[in-house]
């Protein structure tokens, strides 16, 4: 009874977390939003497509010049002339740049510095059905073990948007899933939880063409839970205009894990 209980119980935690799921990527500046990621670097002009002013670079800024016709808002207030702009720090909606319900992110990668354009009113917003996903099954969701690298290591994988980027990864999470024996090649974040990147036998047939998983911060002895129930969906699959980074080697899992976010309603 006790395990029937518990099972009940984490379906039902499960639906909860699916539904916030679901309020927070239709949120009006969630993922679904982003209309445009655009690096200054490729527009030498300055003009970057459909945004208002003019972008440029100067060392670790971004600096945007406009005048009173070009509607922009700077912190809440109209904005005419020069402002140095550093990396947006929080969500979209705190964005120091507006053009009316627009909010414009600025955002740094591996020194290059760009724009996004997130934008209520985007067609895949409006277009939004929901997230397929697959409903909680208790035998997706077993002990994992992490064991760190002696150091941080970073490898350079492909990105969605066709660049080559680093991600760094922390250590190795080993689990055992319908009898095999896996590991993953995952990410420490700042809390202490875990990140991975993945694919599977279900990847790009019946679920998405890889997913994100983000187990708790392990106990002291390296004790996790891989619960595939919560794989997600990269932001990617929401907005082409993203840059989710692929797999790194050895994270193109041999199991078929039709669990968690699978992808978007048609």
């Amino acid at each position: 009874m006790t395990t029937e209980h518990g099972a009940a119980a984490a379906s039902e935690e499960w639906k909860h977390w699916h539904e916030h799921r679901t309020e927070t990527v239709s949120a009006p500046y969630g993922p679904l939003a982003l209309s445009g990621t655009h690096w200054i670097e490729d527009y030498p002009e300055g003009l970057l497509p459909d945004m208002p002013g003019r972008w440029s670079v100067d060392g670790d800024a971004v600096v945007l010049t406009a005048d009173a016709a070009d509607g922009l808002l700077v912190d809440g207030a109209p904005f005419a002339g020069e402002v140095r702009l550093g990396a947006d720090p929080g969500p979209a909606v705190t964005a120091r740049v507006a053009h009316g319900e627009r909010r414009f992110v600025v955002l740094v990668r591996e020194g290059a510095l760009g724009v996004r354009d997130f934008d209520p009113a985007s067609p895949a917003r409006q277009a939004f059905r929901g997230i397929e996903a697959t409903p909680y099954d208790p035998r997706w969701s077993v002990p994992g073990r992490f064991t760190p690298y002696g150091e941080d290591r970073t490898v350079r994988v492909a990105n969605a948007d066709g660049r080559e980027r680093g991600l760094g990864l922390g250590g190795e999470l080993a689990f055992t899933l319908g009898g095999q024996d896996l590991t993953l090649q995952v990410t420490v974040q700042g809390d202490g939880s875990l990140w991975a990147v993945f694919g599977d036998a279900t990847s790009g047939n019946g679920s998405y063409r890889f997913r994100f998983l983000r187990p708790a911060a392990p106990d002291t002895e390296g004790r996790t839970t891989v619960d595939f129930n919560r794989a997600l969906l990269p932001p990617c699959a929401f907005a082409d205009h993203f840059i989710c980074p692929f797999p790194p080697p050895g994270n193109s899992l041999s199991a078929a894990i039709a669990a968690g976010e699978r992808n978007l309603l048609r």
